[in-house]
């Protein structure tokens, strides 16, 4: 009997060093976990969005910078609405381009997924504080076009290097008069259509308004009427600090 009990006691004892000793090695294990790494860390900096976030994004936030990281020649076939085309392979060399968009909203999108990804982790590490890989074009039904979205800063650029060109401000006439561009004609958007025809299809035609937005729907017009050189800002005069004339 007092065996027994001996017996007893020795096995309680070693089913508490047991109990113990497992969950001891299960401690040693979870802290022989790798922590994360800089690179992971890094893809946590940004955002995902899948296609339908980002359209209502765009549409409430007319600020933000629509970034397509494709090449030229996919760029050219179709892009999302007010997208500019940096490739990813330019990215860090053409960051200074974006400085003004450091602490506003930039979606980077390409045809899958995987180019965005990349560039929106050299964003983040180079101090973009907002930064979102969204779904592809090859993914989701984004409404694409074919004309030419530039910043202001490009927009400038080529106006200055080809006098030649059509400038054309897509606002309301008293809007116009309250100071635009000193190359600029006043062509509301409302009135494309009907004056589309007095222009110059060879030239390039170069947009803008307040935000983008009339000036890139009037960039579609012409685009779909075969206007082949047409440059929409999606920069506008509430955004960019432009010399403006009365």
């Amino acid at each position: 009997m007092k065996f027994s009990k001996r017996f007893k006691v020795l096995a309680i004892g070693l089913t508490l060093v047991l109990t113990l000793g497992s969950v001891v090695g299960c401690d040693s294990k979870e802290s022989e976990k790798p922590k994360e790494s800089s690179q992971s860390q890094d893809k946590a900096s940004y955002k995902e969005a899948t296609g339908e976030e980002a359209v209502k994004m765009m549409k409430k936030n007319k600020e933000l910078l629509i970034l397509d990281v494709r090449g030229a020649e996919d760029y050219a076939k179709g892009h999302i609405i007010n997208g500019i085309n940096i490739s990813v392979d330019d990215l860090e060399d053409k960051l200074s381009a974006l400085e003004g968009y450091k602490d506003k909203t930039i979606l980077a999108y390409c045809n899958s997924g995987k180019k965005s990804a990349k560039a929106a982790e050299i964003l983040v590490k180079n101090g973009f504080k907002d930064v979102y890989n969204v779904e592809g074009v090859k993914d989701f039904d984004y409404e694409l076009v074919t004309y030419n979205d530039i910043t202001a800063p490009e927009m400038l650029k080529l106006i200055s290097e080809n006098k030649d060109s059509i400038v054309i401000d897509a606002r309301k006439s008293k809007e116009f008069e309250t100071g635009h561009l000193k190359e600029a004609i006043n062509i509301p958007l409302e009135d494309t259509e009907k004056k589309m025809g007095e222009l110059d299809k060879n030239k390039d035609i170069i947009l803008y308004c307040r935000t983008g937005n009339r000036s890139g729907q009037a960039a579609k017009i012409l685009s779909e009427n075969g206007f082949t050189k047409v440059y929409n800002s999606v920069d506008g005069v509430d955004e960019y600090d432009f010399d403006l004339v009365k």
